[in-house]
């Protein structure tokens, strides 16, 4: 198990806090700070880049403003106001979350991470970064970006990606907290990794703590932190349709509550990358019009890739369980996940210029 010096840690405190308070970005869940706030942010924040998660979490405090109404929400709401963000686990744990929430702490968070690590979808790194952020108490919150910043100012050349090295981590940082800034502190250290000490090539001019950083030092900033080698994604090859019906409305079924996806909506698609021919033969049943094709488009999910081929056609019969809804509606009500809205989007280029 890698080790880390708490004491160093301690040393960049003053260096982090006066760093962060001239260089941090201005965001709303930063502008206005809550634990409803704070966690709804974290949990959007995961897999997703800080400029595109704004506009999210903007839409979503509009709509819910509180844990209640999270709680009260329809989950077709909520998936819809989720869409685009991927990883959808992560909105329906927040349902979870918020029911529970209401019924034992009467709508509001609790302050201790061993309440908080109870709840559905809050794992040590986002109940640390609750507790520190919106409760100003001094629990570390370690995720990449905190890993990738102290493996290089501590030189550690260990696998530190593992949730042992991220727990030494953290109980090496815990002392070196300041009573009364661990809010910062916390965001300090997360601002470093995502502005400075970035992956790759770390902007190591530009860094607060460059001085005392033993990976600087030793020439080694680039290929630090340590991390085991990807295992490489398994591949599923499918044809989607984006189907219409005479009336110009699209065609849409319902994903299975559980698995990749689960309870989302989609277009019809079957296994295998089929050209024309083979797709429209595969249509044939539904007595298709012309079918033009939407190109190529390959979606990364965790462990696995589609790769995908896209047609469009206008059917005389529907697939049988799926449903008809207008383009209003869709784009309103429908939550589609990136993986079949990409086609969604070239088809509705493609109307636009006809």
């Amino acid at each position: 198990m890698p080790t880390f010096d708490a004491l160093k840690i301690k040393c960049a405190v003053p260096e982090l806090l006066a760093w962060y308070a001239v260089s941090k970005r201005q965001m709303a869940w930063r502008d206005e700070v809550s634990p409803y706030r704070t966690w709804i942010s974290e949990i959007m924040l995961q897999q997703t880049r800080v400029e595109a998660a704004r506009v999210y979490f903007d839409r979503w405090m509009a709509a819910l403003p509180s844990v209640s109404a999270v709680a009260e929400a329809d989950e077709e709401l909520l998936a819809k106001l989720w869409q685009g963000l991927g990883y959808y686990s992560r909105v329906r744990n927040i349902k979870k979350a918020a029911v529970i929430i209401v019924r034992d702490y009467g709508g509001f968070l609790p302050r201790d991470v061993k309440s908080l690590r109870a709840l559905p979808g809050i794992g040590a790194y986002t109940a640390g970064a609750i507790a520190s952020i919106a409760f100003g108490l001094p629990e570390p919150a370690v995720d990449g970006n905190v890993v990738r910043v102290f493996s290089r100012y501590l030189g550690v050349y260990e696998d530190t990606s593992d949730e042992k090295g991220k727990k030494a981590l953290a109980e090496a940082m815990r002392p070196a907290m300041p009573p009364d800034k661990c809010s910062d502190f916390t965001q300090a250290v997360m601002e470093l990794g995502a502005l400075v000490c970035i992956p790759g090539t770390p902007r190591c001019g530009e860094c607060p703590l460059r001085t005392a950083c033993a990976a600087l030092r030793n020439g080694d900033a680039a290929s630090l932190p340590v991390l085991p080698e990807r295992k490489q994604k398994r591949v599923e090859k499918m044809t989607v349709a984006v189907l219409r019906d005479e009336e110009g409305n699209f065609l849409l079924r319902k994903r299975p509550a559980k698995g990749l996806l689960a309870g989302l909506w989609e277009f019809w698609h079957i296994e295998g990358k089929l050209d024309e021919v083979e797709s429209k033969n595969a249509l044939q049943a539904f007595s298709p019009g012309d079918l033009r094709s939407l190109g190529e488009y390959t979606h990364i999910f965790t462990h696995v890739r589609w790769d995908m081929a896209g047609y469009e056609a206008t059917v005389r019969i529907p697939p049988p369980g799926f449903l008809r809804v207008s383009p209003s509606a869709l784009a309103a009500s429908y939550a589609l996940p990136k993986a079949f809205g990409e086609f969604l989007k070239r088809a509705e280029k493609k109307e636009e210029r006809a």
